[in-house]
């Protein structure tokens, strides 16, 4: 893949997803596969400026290098990609990439931050007249031990006991109560299961929703967070396709919606959008992560 070729051509079956991969440990930027995010956002009705900001955070737990002696460094790296840029990064893609690091040579770590930030940065812009950059951190192993591991807050969706029975997503159970006070209310559950939109594999993750508005009802959420669990689509898509199935059904005055998904390939993504400006949630792993 060339830099002048443009995003529309890229489709998630011409990845290397589910494909046997030679694994290159010399450094490769053209690596990266980017794909359009507006193929997906056109399913869901967003055709002009979506109704959300956001952010996906990566975290890299596999990056490696040689200094200029040849000895081997490690670190994490998290990376935090702005929902605005036009593509997004396919996942093996980025790993195949992250190993081409292996067996190469650079100055510092410092080197090795501003080629990932300007190799990513290239890739998520790809395509368009418009320019951006991405939020790069590295953390060393004198920093791991200061890595936490917290569960997202809120009031638990699963301490209900609800009958589940659909398995695609079904936004017509999301209800909202219109004729009661708004509420301000955060919700998580550890139950959303999608699947890769390629490979079919079992994509795991604990979401948060939190909203002011008319009072959602929270069984009928759990049965549709729930039921995308036989759904076949890429983390970020999963997350858009929900807040905007609440956004449209239950009309809040504002929403944002934050899952974190459990890693493979030694990356994990955590899509994140919100209705209103914010802050990004800390990167902050969760158990299963």
């Amino acid at each position: 893949m060339t830099e002048s070729q443009h995003p529309s051509q890229h489709q998630p079956e011409q990845s290397q997803l589910g494909k046997t991969s030679a694994y290159a440990d010399q450094y490769d930027p053209s690596l990266l596969f980017p794909l359009p995010r507006q193929t997906k956002r056109d399913e869901i009705g967003i055709s002009a400026t979506p109704p959300f900001l956001g952010a996906d955070l990566w975290t890299a737990y596999e990056l490696s290098w040689l200094n200029p002696r040849g000895k081997p460094q490690v670190a994490i790296a998290q990376v935090t990609v702005p929902c605005e840029s036009p593509n997004i990064i396919e996942s093996k893609s980025f790993k195949l990439y992250l190993n081409s690091f292996n067996n190469s040579r650079f100055d510092d770590g410092q080197a090795v931050l501003d080629r990932l930030k300007a190799d990513l940065s290239e890739a998520i812009w790809r395509g368009s007249e418009r320019r951006g950059s991405i939020g790069v951190k590295l953390l060393t192993p004198a920093q791991f031990e200061q890595e936490k591991i917290r569960e997202l807050d809120g009031l638990s969706l699963d301490r209900l006991d609800v009958e589940c029975t659909h398995y695609q997503p079904a936004p017509e159970l999301l209800r909202a109560d219109a004729t009661q006070p708004p509420v301000t209310e955060t919700l998580v559950s550890d139950l959303l299961k999608s699947n890769c939109l390629v490979t079919g594999q079992p994509d795991w993750a604990s979401v948060r929703i939190s909203y002011t508005g008319a009072p959602i009802d929270q069984e009928r959420l759990l049965q549709y967070l729930v039921s995308f669990r036989n759904h076949n689509e890429f983390h970020e898509q999963c997350v858009e396709r929900i807040f905007m199935d609440l956004w449209t059904r239950c009309k809040p005055v504002k929403l944002s919606v934050y899952a974190r998904y459990t890693r493979r390939g030694g990356l994990d993504i955590n899509p994140w959008r919100s209705s209103q400006p914010q802050q990004p949630p800390a990167n902050v792993r969760t158990a299963r992560q």
